[in-house]
């Protein structure tokens, strides 16, 4: 897969000095109250849960829940949120958030744990916070516990950067194996697009190996994208192999986003139609993956950014 330059820089975790933090019910909460004025604050969410809101000088602004490290906004300097939440979406701790960007990890999708892993439904850490060229900052970070260990028996460090400008949300993921045994997983960005679904569109896809999950979930159709342009004309839901480093979507409704990336080799395509009759025609997910497994050696680490972007 070809590789472009990113047009940002993410500094590299390992070069990160780490504020001590002091730790709540499970949950590391920064001292983030001389952050406001960079853009990084620490506040109650639905359901009272803790999101940190990054807000940049030109007035966009992201929330990250720690539950799940998931996104759920990305809201340009005119206040359009370009992320969609469900209206299903409980912020209870008794189901991942539906909506956003949740983590899809140690696994995607069904296998040997529950659906999509368990780093979408634990607290994450906040351990960093700064400002990269004047724009905010954060990291959040997920270790293994008796919890995951239950299902996936190793021990891991997991670094979510985010970095938010005028009008582009980055993230980064590093994952490292910190056991004294090797491990693979496989994980995915979830990514819940605002769209109106009939004019919702993704291009550079075309002539990439398909696997479509929709004539039978558990047996997979291979086929290869023959379509410069990717509509969602009813239930979608299928898996793209080796795909370029950048798509664009048009999410029908003014907007073309770039989604850009380095180490997510592959790209879901995702509406459920009818089965979410509720909500099905304003969203459309366009997920960032790595599909196939990763072995990671002990002390090895797996890197993937993504850069969300538009005019």
């Amino acid at each position: 897969m070809a590789m472009i330059s990113m047009p940002i820089s993410l500094p590299t975790p390992t070069r990160l000095t780490f504020r001590r933090v002091n730790r709540h019910s499970g949950v590391a909460f920064a001292s983030l109250s001389k952050e406001r004025s960079l853009g990084v604050r620490l506040t109650e969410g639905e359901e009272n849960l803790p999101k940190v809101v990054l807000t940049s000088a030109e007035g966009s602004e992201a929330d990250i829940y720690l539950f799940g490290g998931c996104i759920t906004s990305w809201k340009l300097p005119n206040g359009k949120d370009l992320l969609f939440i469900r209206p299903d979406a409980v912020f209870n701790k008794k189901k991942p958030i539906s909506g956003g960007i949740p983590h899809c990890f140690p696994q995607f999708g069904p296998g040997q744990m529950q659906q999509h892993g368990f780093a979408r439904n634990v607290d994450w850490s906040i351990v960093d916070s700064e400002t990269v060229e004047g724009n905010p900052v954060v990291t959040l970070e997920l270790k293994d516990r008796p919890y995951s260990r239950s299902m996936w028996d190793f021990s891991f460090q997991a670094l979510y950067k985010v970095l938010l400008k005028s009008r582009s949300l980055s993230t980064e993921l590093v994952v490292t194996n910190t056991d004294n045994k090797p491990f693979s997983f496989s994980t995915a960005l979830h990514t819940y697009f605002s769209a109106s679904v009939t004019g919702a569109s993704v291009r550079g896809l075309k002539g990439c190996k398909t696997l479509n999950k929709v004539p039978d979930p558990k047996n997979p159709l291979e086929g290869k994208e023959e379509r410069d342009v990717v509509t969602f004309p009813g239930f979608v839901d299928c898996i793209y192999l080796d795909t370029p480093s950048e798509l664009h979507l048009d999410n029908g409704l003014g907007d073309v986003i770039s989604i850009r990336n380095t180490n997510w080799t592959d790209a879901v395509l995702w509406n459920p139609h009818l089965q979410m009759e509720a909500c099905y025609k304003d969203f459309v997910c366009v997920e960032n993956a790595k599909i196939g497994n990763t072995q990671l050696e002990p002390g090895q680490s797996w890197t993937a950014t993504q850069h969300l972007s538009t005019n």
